[in-house]
């Protein structure tokens, strides 16, 4: 066990050493000393005294009594407290309480804001996962994931945080919402395939995440790095050593105190000279006459004004569930002039939805927000009454019916289970006034061929409320249209004009939209489907253009869609769980 434990110094020295996506899943196994029975007991036990749990590292924290006492740090706090010894001294105790009462009353507050804000930023350190499946011993079991060595083999499914950094080794349609770490608005498509040395995070789709959720799909990886080592422990270090500079406030604060300090001085030492050298009074009366000068000249009430208005500002913020850990933080966000900020996630609401649909004889647009079955739609810019209308009922029905999530109401508010793409087009077939349940016991599903990277669409087969079978196949525009030859257009089956689609398709994506394709195909004589089902003479049923939305208040369910560009739209197409990684299908003219 020496031995191999030699080859494994640098796990827990630093995750980028090696570059665990750069080896194939066997070269990370033998660095691993791990085989694919996974890590013996005794080993994982060694392993777990030589790297420590698989938890975040506390971050250094001031005891209460020293958050107390730094409330006093300020020039005019100092001020105040002279102020209060010399009052003490004329023997005048009500003023002297009164500023005493001042600056407690100001410490206090301070001190109540930052421990609930220390409070808060404590339950950010939950986001790591407390169980997960590995292979120990050759079994399958469930541990605490605080117990995750380097060499554990971990086991991820659909709705499992991933406990760990693990270097993939064997996936089925295995996608992860990464947000926490890249901003990706949308889950991120993993595969085996070894990465080049200098991509980012985001890019190095062979590994999963500590913090990072599995949105669909089945994975097995082993663990290269725990606790602080990993993606999400080296962002929490580096929180950690973020150097506090003064705000604008306190910045200004200090120059006011000391200026006011300086001036009140040079006030009560001239009052004193001159009452002393000029009019003869004796030094003891011009002594106490100066002190009670300055007192009067301080603004006891300034520092608790402060600290009151920033608390209530930082109160404000909290109900909109932003965290301000220093009380004179809240006030550099009434000084900001310019904000640079990644689009995903900040500028986006982090959800899928379809604003615009084409079929073979009409162009719509759909209003709403997110995932909400409300909004209109439109052509023309004129209303339209989507019931009268059986080509787009066509489209958006297979839309619901080709997909593998569900919307629930939950909390007053709608929330998605399954992929952002395929939850969008289940509340476009909503807003048209269709049935989750209806469609689903009208045209009930028979087989499935599930998205894979490598076939970019997904397959079903449906009984119809006739008694005929039929195929819907959804995904990447380039791979419907080359399997179609007609295309649905009032009505009826016509031949395919490429053209048109290859127009249409520039034009969503001039809009900043991502596209995806709708098409269908009789069965009657299957029973189940396969890949050589779907190759050729489908008919097109449509294109989808989805965005993710920026966030707004309110609803625009009910309003025209302007006419200008959608902002923010046009990038990340490559977690388009049905594109490519071009804006436009090979096909399309360049």
């Amino acid at each position: 066990m020496n031995a191999s434990m030699d080859k494994t110094d640098h796990v827990g020295a630093d995750t980028r050493s090696p570059l665990w996506f750069t080896l194939t899943g066997e070269e990370v196994l033998e660095r691993l000393s791990v085989d694919e029975r996974g890590l013996t007991t005794s080993a994982s036990e060694e392993r777990l005294r030589r790297f420590g749990p698989n938890s975040l590292p506390a971050p250094p924290r001031r005891s209460g009594v020293i958050r107390f006492l730094l409330q006093f740090h300020n020039v005019l706090i100092y001020v105040l407290l002279g102020a209060a010894g010399m009052t003490a001294l004329l023997s005048d105790w009500l003023d002297a309480g009164v500023i005493i009462g001042v600056v407690m009353i100001n410490a206090a507050i301070g001190f109540v804001q930052e421990g609930k804000a220390e409070k808060a930023v404590d339950a950010i350190r939950s986001i790591l996962t407390h169980e997960a499946i590995v292979l120990r011993d050759g079994k399958k079991t469930t541990i605490s994931a605080d117990k995750l060595v380097p060499g554990d083999i971990v086991f991820l499914q659909s709705g499992d945080k991933v406990p760990a950094d693990l270097r993939l080794l064997s996936l089925r349609d295995l996608r992860v919402e990464e947000a926490a770490l890249t901003g990706e608005s949308i889950p991120v498509e993993k595969s085996l395939e070894q990465v080049p040395a200098e991509v980012t995070i985001g890019d190095r789709l062979n590994m999963a995440f500590s913090g990072t959720i599995v949105s669909s799909g089945l994975g097995r990886g082993v663990v290269v790095a725990t606790g602080g080592h990993t993606e999400l422990g080296r962002i929490s270090a580096l929180l950690t050593e973020v150097e506090t500079l003064q705000t604008r406030l306190t910045r200004q604060m200090s120059e006011f105190s000391l200026w006011l300090t300086g001036a009140i001085l040079i006030l009560a030492l001239g009052t004193l000279a001159f009452g002393v050298f000029v009019r003869g009074y004796s030094f003891y009366d011009m002594f106490f006459a100066s002190v009670a000068l300055a007192v009067a000249a301080i603004p006891e009430g300034l520092p608790a004004i402060i600290t009151i208005t920033l608390a209530l500002g930082v109160q404000r913020m909290a109900r909109r569930n932003a965290i301000i850990r220093r009380l004179p933080a809240v006030e550099t966000l009434g000084s900001v002039n310019v904000i640079c900020s990644d689009k995903t996630g900040t500028l986006t609401r982090n959800e899928m939805m379809v604003r615009s649909l084409v079929t073979g004889s009409r162009t719509y647009q759909i209003s709403g927000s997110g995932y909400a079955p409300e909004g209109r739609f439109y052509h023309d810019a004129e209303e339209i009454t989507t019931a009268d209308d059986s080509e787009l009922i066509e489209a958006v029905r297979a839309g619901l019916l080709c997909n593998d999530a569900s919307l629930a109401f939950e909390d007053n508010e709608w929330k998605l289970h399954g992929d952002p793409t395929d939850g969008a087009l289940i509340a476009l077939a909503l807003k048209a006034g269709q049935s989750l349940e209806a469609c689903h016991q009208a045209w009930p599903r028979i087989d499935t061929i599930p998205f894979e990277s490598q076939h970019k669409f997904m397959a079903t087969l449906h009984d119809d409320p006739a008694g005929h079978r039929v195929i819907f196949l959804k995904g990447a525009p380039e791979r419907v249209i080359a399997a179609c030859s007609r295309q649905r257009q009032l009505g009826r089956d016509v031949p395919l004009d490429r053209s048109f689609w290859q127009q249409q398709i520039e034009q969503i994506a001039s809009q900043g939209q991502r596209t995806l394709a709708i098409a269908c195909l009789a069965a009657d004589d299957k029973k189940t489907i396969d890949f050589n089902d779907v190759e050729e003479g489908l008919t097109l049923l449509g294109l989808f253009g989805l965005i993710d939305p920026p966030p707004r208040r309110g609803d625009t369910s009910g309003r025209k869609l302007p006419e200008s560009r959608d902002s923010g739209e046009n990038d990340n197409r490559r977690s388009c769980p049905y594109r490519t990684s071009h804006c436009l299908p090979d096909w399309v003219g360049g």
